[in-house]
């Protein structure tokens, strides 16, 4: 077995891999006049494709030796290089590549999670294109998982990505998540988010919620321990399959603004920095200016 397929199979960073990294850095001072090695996307690519390893894996080792990815600088403020680190080495599954889901997508992949499973059987439409992120005139009636996976490897080579072209349901939710840890919810009706908060708990992973409806949004983090979406819903088994968003629509700007507080739940959740918004709803009303966090009590 060769020195590259070794990296590729453990993980660990050759010495030489480290001195390319380290012979590519440069140097980067902050307004303060500190000075902080860096190293640029084009050093970043040309390691890997010589080493034939994977950008993530140059980047990783990097970050282990406190060089930074200059495309993260500005994350290392608020979670560190550790921080950084862990969100590159992890497995984030969004189920809808929408309103919400699409928006996600395009930060988790700006963020630099390491992995993105996208889950939507979806095709879009010209309604789409009022809120989509992913929608564009020129790809009406493409797979939005398809479109949303191009527009990944667009912004961040880093990032693997896996598509399933599939409707999520109770009979495959634990097959589509299981190597999930963290889901976020990009879905649009109760019954299907219902089966992904059973799927999530059933396989001890957090899962994200939120939803959307005129300029109006709420979101929430359910751990496997919590009571989750029965304290909003209850436990009706007659579930309808849209909401109020059908009558009152959804504006451009609010599916963004529940998307960026679902991205903000991952990235905290996978740091460990800052405190997951759990077991209580938070209401963002754009209309109204205010923003309310209700505490849950069990169903």
């Amino acid at each position: 077995m060769s020195t590259r397929d070794i990296f590729r199979e453990s993980g660990t960073v050759g010495k030489d891999i480290i001195h390319n990294i380290a012979e590519s850095a440069e140097a980067y001072t902050d307004p303060d006049g500190k000075r902080y090695p860096v190293i640029n996307l084009k050093a970043v690519t040309s390691i890997a494709k010589a080493q034939r390893i994977a950008v993530r894996d140059v980047e990783i080792a990097a970050l282990k030796q406190g060089i930074t990815p200059w495309r993260y600088l500005r994350n290392i403020g608020t979670i560190g290089l550790d921080g950084q680190i862990k969100l590159l080495q992890s497995t984030v599954a969004v189920v809808g590549a929408g309103g919400l889901g699409g928006t996600i997508i395009e930060l988790l992949a700006r963020q630099g999670i390491g992995h993105i499973i996208i889950i939507d059987n979806d095709r879009f439409t010209e309604q789409n294109l009022n809120r989509q992120l992913m929608s564009t005139e020129k790809n009406l009636g493409n797979y939005k998982a398809t479109v949303a996976a191009k527009r990944v490897k667009e912004i961040n080579s880093a990032v693997t990505v896996t598509t399933f072209l599939k409707k999520l349901t109770k009979e495959n939710a634990h097959r589509l998540l299981k190597d999930a840890q963290v889901v976020a919810d990009g879905l649009d009706n109760l019954p299907s988010r219902f089966a992904v908060e059973k799927a999530c708990r059933d396989l001890g992973i957090p899962y994200i919620y939120g939803t959307i409806a005129g300029f109006i949004g709420q979101l929430m983090t359910v751990f496997p321990g919590d009571t989750g979406l029965s304290c909003i819903y209850g436990y009706s088994d007659s579930l309808p399959e849209q909401g109020i968003e059908v009558k009152i629509g959804n504006p451009s700007a609010t599916p963004a603004m529940i998307a960026a507080w679902q991205v903000q739940e991952i990235v905290k959740i996978i740091t460990g920095i800052g405190k997951p918004l759990r077991n209580h709803l938070l209401i963002l009303d754009a209309m109204e200016g205010t923003a309310d966090k209700i505490k849950l009590s069990r169903y």
